[in-house]
């Protein structure tokens, strides 16, 4: 009796609890790639005049990929959290944060080749 309520309570339980969503192999490099994205937003502008535009890149990036509401969710937040990064620490272009910024345009670079590289084709 015991091991039959245990079945019906193991079925139903996997009945009423929502699905988790796999996330792709390369999420951990697009998450990344968006902290990188919303640092260089904060950056470039701050150093040099650039004309790239790290926001639309990332929208771009996010329609692209066409995640679910909580990858969506997530990639935003580290945009966020690498804009907020640098924005606590910078008010000024000063020599670490131009050194920053050219470490960032190599790091997104080499992020978007690895994921396109390795996922993409």
């Amino acid at each position: 009796m015991k091991l039959r309520f245990a079945a019906v309570f193991a079925a139903l339980w996997l009945l009423v609890t929502p699905a988790l969503a796999i996330d792709p192999p390369y999420q951990g490099r697009m998450e990344r790639l968006a902290e990188i994205l919303g640092s260089l937003y904060f950056l470039q502008p701050l150093c040099e005049a650039g004309t790239e535009d790290w926001r639309a890149e990332m929208a771009e990036l996010i329609n692209l990929d066409e995640p679910d509401d909580d990858r969506r969710q997530r990639l935003a937040g580290a945009f966020n959290s690498g804009y907020t990064a640098f924005a606590r620490f910078h008010r000024a272009c000063t020599p670490s944060a131009r050194e920053a910024l050219q470490r960032l345009l190599t790091e997104a670079e080499k992020t978007a080749r690895e994921i396109h590289t390795r996922f993409a084709e």
